[in-house]
């Protein structure tokens, strides 16, 4: 498992050159290791090199990884999309939840979320290349859905996520506009707590990071090739 250690060290070097190639500080971007497919060794292996946040795509599949490493102090993010009826599941068990498309699933988890454990931390799923493979929610339903979800109590909403098509680094700039915007107009939006924005992947992080992002998913450049 030293590999994934030194793997793991390497995307941490890229964070910071592109950190400091545009002036940011790398304590300002949180790096989400992306686990999905990923068994429990290789995962134990990451936390051990220092990797603390963990993204994973699948619902079933993040519990029974949660079961098996619940001696890991892990931070769990939902980074897949979220069907209505997994909302408990999730409400009970996650930190985060990163691809909030609609007000039904928000409303869900607040609801859903038990009283003993901090709100919820979520971020709203933008499809901003309006692709028809993709979750999120279209660029003329953000406001009005940002001014319900801050209605919800056991929900902290942190900020916004896209997955754009590859290649297409503009849209990390028109996400981070779109932030400014929504602080701008939204008089009870607070840039102390709406203050992610989770964007790039292994290929683009450094596109991302110097458009603004705060927390970048990594699987590949981390783990290697997904197991089947």
């Amino acid at each position: 498992m030293q590999q994934i250690s030194q793997q793991l060290q390497q995307v941490i070097q890229r964070v910071n050159q592109a950190c400091d190639k545009v002036g940011r500080n790398p304590d300002e971007v949180q790096l989400l290791a992306v686990s999905k497919k990923q068994d429990c060794a290789t995962i134990r292996a990451a936390f051990e090199a220092g990797q603390c946040h963990f993204g994973e795509n699948y619902v079933q599949e993040a519990l029974e990884k949660m079961q098996q490493l619940s001696d890991l102090d892990i931070t769990w993010h939902l980074i897949g999309a979220l069907q209505s009826n997994k909302t408990l599941e999730v409400a009970e068990s996650f930190a985060w939840v990163h691809s909030v498309d609609r007000l039904k699933i928000a409303q869900r988890l607040s609801k859903q979320r038990p009283d003993h454990l901090l709100p919820l931390n979520i971020c709203l799923q933008v499809n901003i290349d309006d692709q028809q493979s993709k979750s999120g929610c279209q660029l003329n339903e953000v406001e009005s859905l940002v001014k319900e979800i801050l209605l919800l109590p056991r929900l902290s909403l942190r900020g916004l996520m896209v997955i754009p098509q590859a290649g297409n680094h503009q849209a990390f700039e028109q996400l981070a506009n779109l932030r400014q915007q929504l602080l701008a107009t939204i008089p009870n939006l607070s840039a102390q707590v709406f203050d992610t924005l989770s964007m790039g992947m292994s290929d683009d992080l450094e596109q991302a990071i110097a458009a603004g992002s705060t927390m970048v998913r990594v699987g590949t450049a981390i783990f290697g090739k997904r197991l089947s």
